[in-house]
């Protein structure tokens, strides 16, 4: 019998919780697939394409050269993965790179990629926070100034959320930015989302009281799932948002069944939440 992965605290698997317990679920216990939309695939692309960008040496990371990297990257994500092919057909191929290639000037005109290094891209990580939440992603960029401070870099290829709509953005960042402090014991000075498409950014100062504060409110969100997760009693909760939901056919308030609970998979910190 296959063990269960270890599961750990992400932002998107926190907030599939705090929008639908029964969503986190699926997701992150039950592990069921779910077809992949355009709007995905065009920032799988993009960040691939930043990542390897800021991978090159200096004179090398430029507009033209980011652009020429578009259809190799696309053509090894369709060889990882052929139903890209499907969901992006060879008549609409030509426009989704347009689009994306719409996303990199976007970037370019918000900074100059040969005036820095970044100091990690990609960055994985995983650990356990001093309250016992185990906590896992993948940051976009990090960057470290000559003078010590930290920034950590998100990009977005969706249109930037308006103030009242953007919680989900700041939890993320500030979801990193306590990662990181915990990790590597400094506090990121900036966090910056940059909204590729419409050339703008969302830019946050954390302090330690707002993160050891947002510390708490994890805590929190894990003794709640983890109560639901010993007992398998992920409520359904409806909201505008279920339009969107790949899994209304298996909602009760969809005339729909769950499938059996497969049980809590444990972790070295009891037990846990998925990426």
């Amino acid at each position: 019998m296959t063990t269960p992965r270890p599961l750990a605290l992400s932002p998107s698997r926190a907030s599939d919780y705090q929008q639908c317990p029964l969503l986190y679920r699926l997701r992150a216990i039950d592990r069921l697939p779910e077809p992949k939309t355009v709007p995905q695939v065009k920032g799988d692309l993009v960040h691939a394409v930043l990542e390897h960008m800021h991978a090159l040496p200096r004179e090398e990371r430029h507009y033209p050269g980011a652009v020429k990297q578009l259809t190799p990257h696309w053509t090894a994500m369709v060889a990882a993965d052929a139903e890209l092919a499907e969901l992006v057909p060879e008549a609409a191929l030509h426009d989704f790179l347009v689009e994306c290639r719409t996303l990199l000037r976007g970037y370019f005109e918000m900074e100059n990629p040969q005036a820095f290094d970044a100091h990690a891209v990609e960055m994985y990580v995983d650990t356990v926070l001093p309250n016992g939440v185990p906590v896992r992603g993948f940051i976009d960029r990090v960057d470290v100034a000559p003078t010590g401070e930290v920034r950590v870099v998100d990009y977005k290829t969706g249109k930037k959320p308006l103030p009242r709509y953007s919680h989900d953005a700041q939890f993320q960042m500030r979801f990193y930015a306590l990662v990181y402090w915990r990790l590597y014991g400094v506090i990121p000075h900036q966090l910056r989302l940059m909204y590729l498409k419409v050339i703008d950014s969302m830019f946050l100062a954390p302090s330690r009281e707002e993160l050891e504060y947002f510390e708490r409110d994890l805590g929190d969100l894990w003794t709640k799932i983890s109560a639901d997760g010993r007992a398998g009693r992920f409520r359904p909760q409806t909201s505008k948002l279920c339009g969107w939901c790949s899994f209304q056919a298996l909602c009760p308030e969809f005339g729909g069944t769950p499938p059996e609970y497969p049980g809590w998979p444990g972790s070295t910190a009891d037990s846990s939440l998925g990426v």
